[in-house]
Order: structure tokens, then C-alpha cells, then sequence
């Protein structure tokens, strides 16, 4: 039995040079925190103070006998979803995944066009990358990722335009919504 380590205690602060990316489901996936992205990977800029949040909870239903006491739970649902708030407003990537690759064109210098329809957006592939204490780092991998729902976007002098999203993280192959990479981050006491 180990004791308490206070080491072993981290908080997710994004990776300098950029912490979400996104690339078309197909892309070769990094399979630890430490190997480089492919080049399909596109950086999606600033995330919001509030970082990013995953909820990953089953929903079950209860069995219960004659007299009421429980003597099964049952899962019938596990979502996995992904909470994060874009800041960079006018990246190009961040409102291609908003709004689809198809439907935003131009560039900054010369105009951008960005058509808002009912269009279902497709899936990607999604990484999250992470410093922790002690220069470690975490990487979280989401092979088939969609966005699934956006909240509203406020326009207002006090506050910066951004995009809140969720994401929802679908099964590969595997069997796997997500991956999560750690290396380091712990040191002896």
C-alpha cells in the first residue's frame, strides 16, 4: 500500500502551442501522449478559462423486487461527451467544425463566407492535449467525435464571442469512445 502523494494531484492546463485539434475520421491517430500529430490535424486556438469537461456517467435502470429493495442495476446508456468553449471566433478551423468544411470559404484577408443551414455535420476525430505537474502530460484521443450541440453565441462589448460546444464521442472499432495517454507527472516524495 502506497501513502498519499500530493504529487500525484494535477490540474489540466492546456499544451503552449496549442491544446484541441481536429482532423477527418481516417487520419492516423496518436497512440501515446508523447508522438506527433499527423499533418491532417488543425489547431482549434484558444479554449475558454473553463477548459474543457467530460461527462462519461451510465444511466441505469433499477430492478427492483416485491418488497422494493434493489437487487439490480442494469445500464442501458453511457454517453460520453466532451463541454468546451471556443475562443478564437474568426479561426477558420473553429467554424469549420461549427458550421461544416463546406460551408465556410475564403480567408481573412480577402473575406470570409460562412453559410449557417441544417446540414448534419460530419464526424472527426478529435486530440486534447494537456501539461500536468512535474512535466507531465496528458493526451485524450477521440477516434469518431461530433458536435452535437451548440449553445448560444453572444455578441457583446463585455465579453468575447465564442463557440460552446459538446461533442460526442461515438465507439471505434474497439469499442473505445475515447483514449487517454498520461506519461510523468509524479515524483518521489
Amino acid at each position: 500500500m502506497s501513502d498519499n502523494n500530493s504529487l500525484n494531484v494535477n490540474a489540466g492546463k492546456p499544451k503552449i502551442g496549442g491544446a484541441v485539434f481536429r482532423a477527418p475520421v481516417g487520419t492516423t491517430l496518436p497512440t501515446s501522449v508523447s508522438a506527433s500529430l499527423a499533418a491532417a490535424f488543425e489547431n482549434l486556438g484558444f479554449i475558454s478559462e473553463d477548459g474543457v469537461t467530460n461527462s462519461n456517467s451510465p444511466s441505469n435502470t433499477a430492478i427492483k423486487e416485491w418488497g422494493g429493495a434493489t437487487v439490480l442495476d442494469i445500464q442501458n446508456d453511457k454517453p460520453d461527451t466532451f463541454k468546451m468553449a471556443f475562443l478564437e471566433s474568426t479561426n477558420l478551423e473553429v467554424l469549420k467544425m461549427i458550421y461544416g468544411d463546406g460551408n465556410v470559404t475564403g480567408d481573412l484577408t480577402t473575406g470570409v463566407k460562412v453559410e449557417v443551414n441544417a446540414e448534419e455535420l460530419p464526424s472527426q476525430s478529435i486530440v486534447i492535449d494537456m501539461v500536468l505537474q512535474n512535466e507531465g502530460a496528458k493526451r485524450i484521443v477521440i477516434p469518431i467525435g461530433k458536435v452535437t450541440s451548440l449553445s448560444d453565441i453572444t455578441y457583446a462589448g463585455k465579453d468575447a464571442v465564442k463557440y460552446e460546444v459538446t461533442i460526442s464521442a461515438y465507439p471505434d472499432s474497439d469499442g473505445n469512445t475515447h483514449i487517454e495517454y498520461i506519461k510523468g507527472g509524479v515524483a518521489s516524495n
